[in-house]
């Protein structure tokens, strides 16, 4: 199977200089196939080892709301736009009428998958949902995201201003 590939030259990387910042002219390409035959537009170079990533240890014994308040944390903070945005709108509507289980489930959720994009592409329908992470909260996070009553969720909501409401 050929590669066919993009190329584009940009300006945009700067340069530090004794002078003023300099912009020099920089060369990305992208591959419009893969050599397996998958169309998923990611080529991803042979010999690359990914980062070790320790697996997630639940924490035991931690009080219902130190948990809720390390879930509202962590669901704000993902490292990623779309989770971030994603995930802190549901913590922020659901977290705070969640039960134990129901907490333990989210727990495991938004920290045992070592990539934040399959959290995302789960949840959006885009690859299949695995069996361990396919249950209650998956159902309700894939139900949150179609958002049938058109909430516009461009940013985080305040921190503490929905979850509190909620809690009463």
């Amino acid at each position: 199977m050929s590669l066919s590939w993009r190329c584009a030259v940009t300006l945009g990387r700067l340069v530090p200089a004794a002078r003023p910042a300099v912009l020099v002219p920089s060369m990305r390409c992208s591959s419009t196939s893969t050599p397996g035959g998958s169309d998923s537009g990611l080529y991803e170079p042979e010999g690359i080892k990914e980062p070790w990533i320790p697996e997630y240890q639940p924490r035991a014994d931690e009080h219902t709301e130190t948990k809720r308040s390390r879930l509202l944390y962590q669901s704000r903070k993902r490292g990623m736009l779309e989770n971030g945005l994603v995930l802190s709108t549901f913590a922020s509507r659901y977290l705070a009428g969640m039960t134990e289980t129901q907490l333990d489930a989210y727990d495991k959720l938004i920290n045992q998958p070592s990539n934040d994009w399959d959290i995302y592409y789960w949840a959006t329908g885009v690859r299949e949902t695995p069996a361990e992470f396919d249950g209650e909260i998956m159902t309700l996070l894939k139900e949150f995201i179609k958002n049938k009553d058109r909430e516009s969720r461009i940013a985080q909501p305040d921190l503490y201003e929905k979850f509190e409401d909620k809690a009463q």
